[in-house]
């Protein structure tokens, strides 16, 4: 029987779970050479939203809220540029552990790709945050550009550890729901409509993403001069923490155990 549409025109979700299954199978699969490279994209591709941010709050005069508002959406280029271009984020595959839940791949094939992944978007965002120093882009506004980027990377290196963990699993809780929601959508712009909610409600609610801290925390660094690779690891670690159990257990996990799991005798 053929099932009927979904009144809204969109992937029902009960197909959704079955297609991010499926997606978390092909993608524990892929050699290490293209896991690696597309990690490097995604790096960049998330460094360049991060900057595209920077940009957008500097100098602005229209309060706090609306200023982050526009921040987040200026930050959304990034994961944007992951789904439409085609790029693995260590964050948004924390879906993966949904097609580990139902079996089908195994811990090591999980962990494998986590862990490439994530050398990949540090590899692509401290790099980008190279470029751009260099590039001298932090200059811009008369160097305003660059005392936001200096502020941000203070700020993030003296959040409290366990506020930053909190922070960072409320953000990816709503950057895996942009991911899932990606699934639903027919249409480039259907997929961009659902990504640009939900990423700039975490960065509008001050959120923690580690891979966005990977460009944010370096590029002050080195336009400010003063490193703290000490701070900068423990934020990462923190913040990675948070990120899967907020992207892995908070939903990934959860729509298993409703559309997935195998109904007990």
């Amino acid at each position: 029987m053929t099932p009927e549409p979904h009144p809204l025109d969109v992937v029902a979700p009960a197909r959704m779970a079955k297609l991010v299954e499926e997606v978390g199978i092909r993608k524990a699969g892929l050699g290490f050479v293209q896991t690696l490279a597309l990690g490097v994209l995604a790096g960049a591709f998330i460094a360049f939203g991060a900057m595209f941010y920077t940009v957008a709050v500097t100098g602005s005069e229209l309060g706090y809220g609306p200023t982050r508002l526009i921040g987040g959406a200026a930050f959304s280029l990034g994961l944007i540029l992951v789904i439409i271009g085609g790029a693995e984020l260590f964050t948004g595959n924390s879906l993966i552990l949904l097609a580990w839940a139902s079996g089908d791949i195994t811990t090591r094939a999980l962990l494998r790709n986590w862990g490439i992944v994530y050398c990949g978007n540090l590899i692509g965002a401290m790099a980008t945050a190279v470029l751009v120093h260099l590039a001298g882009s932090l200059g811009a506004a008369d160097g305003a550009v660059g005392a936001t980027a200096d502020a941000i990377a203070a700020a993030k290196l003296g959040l409290d550890p366990f506020q930053a963990f909190l922070r960072a699993i409320l953000c990816n809780a709503l950057v895996c729901l942009a991911v899932w929601m990606c699934f639903s959508a027919h249409s480039v712009s259907g997929k961009v409509l659902v990504i640009l909610f939900p990423v700039t409600a975490f960065v509008t609610l001050g959120f923690e993403h580690s891979v966005a801290n990977m460009y944010l925390i370096p590029v002050g660094m080195l336009h400010s001069g003063v490193f703290d690779a000490g701070g900068l690891l423990v934020n990462l670690i923190v913040v990675t923490a948070g990120n899967v159990v907020g992207g892995g257990l908070l939903v990934a996990l959860v729509y298993w155990l409703i559309y997935l799991r195998a109904p007990q005798a």
